[in-house]
């Protein structure tokens, strides 16, 4: 069984997001993993048919996928960040994304997806190896 029972899937390209997702470390039950790695490609599509360019974490024992601005909420509230700070994040996440890729040259804007899902049948099949690769590969913070 897989260690983490949460994995944020981040845009592993982006150094900004790799240094975001790298201080998750801290949070045990959380591993994150690259956008771009075939097993969150595999989840993704498993979960929304087509893979959406956006944050997003999956928690499996509420059954649950955040999506953008919820999962920047979620992952503030897990944090211990004060509500203040996840309402800002919720609230601006359209324009931290945007300027964050800018600044890192990303090229693309995250999908508008920004709820709370059922994680479905499909998905569940898909997440032990998602958190096997997320507990295998190394966050990557020198772009």
């Amino acid at each position: 069984m897989a260690r983490f029972s949460s994995v944020l899937i981040y845009d592993g390209e982006c150094p900004y997001c790799s240094v975001a997702a790298k201080a998750l470390e801290r949070l045990d039950d959380i591993g994150a993993i690259s956008w771009y790695d075939e097993s969150a490609q595999s989840f993704l599509t498993a979960q929304f048919d087509e893979p959406p360019f956006a944050m997003v974490l999956v928690d499996r024992p509420t059954k649950r996928v955040y999506a953008g601005r919820a999962a920047a909420e979620e992952l503030a509230g897990r944090a211990g960040l004060p509500d203040l700070v996840g309402s800002l994040v919720r609230e601006n996440y359209e324009k931290i994304a945007h300027v964050v890729g800018l600044a890192s040259g990303r090229g693309r804007e995250p999908d508008d997806v920004h709820e709370r899902y059922r994680l479905t049948d499909d998905a569940r099949d898909c997440f032990d190896t998602l958190a096997e690769d997320a507990v295998d590969r190394d966050i990557r913070t020198d772009a």
